[in-house]
């Protein structure tokens, strides 16, 4: 979403690893919308996006929709804080990734 270089490799290499699917990994990291996910994952990641794109228009619409998937308001508090504050300090420090990072789980 925002094409922060540390997050598209490490956590590609998360999602590779976790998985054991390499592909799936691959397109977490390039397109998540085209990814085999659940209604719940989907709603998670949208809220994510829209948090990171529009968050002036974030509305209580938004949070119920995370409520109908299954999360608690304290899920949406992980979701909204993890997802912003690893990619922002990851920007804010030019962070790179290990080199390991990119043969990981291929």
């Amino acid at each position: 979403i925002n094409h922060c270089y540390y997050c598209l490799a490490a956590h590609g290499a998360a999602v590779r690893q976790l998985s054991g699917d390499p592909a799936f990994g691959e397109m977490m990291v390039m397109n998540f919308r085209a990814a085999d996910l659940s209604a719940r994952q989907k709603a998670m990641l949208e809220f994510a996006v829209k948090l990171t794109e529009q968050p002036a228009k974030i509305i209580e619409a938004d949070r119920a929709a995370l409520r109908e998937a299954g999360f608690s308001d304290r899920d949406i508090w992980d979701i909204a804080s993890f997802f912003n504050m690893s990619n922002r300090v990851a920007a804010a420090v030019d962070m790179r990734p290990n080199d390991e990072y990119h043969a990981m789980a291929r």
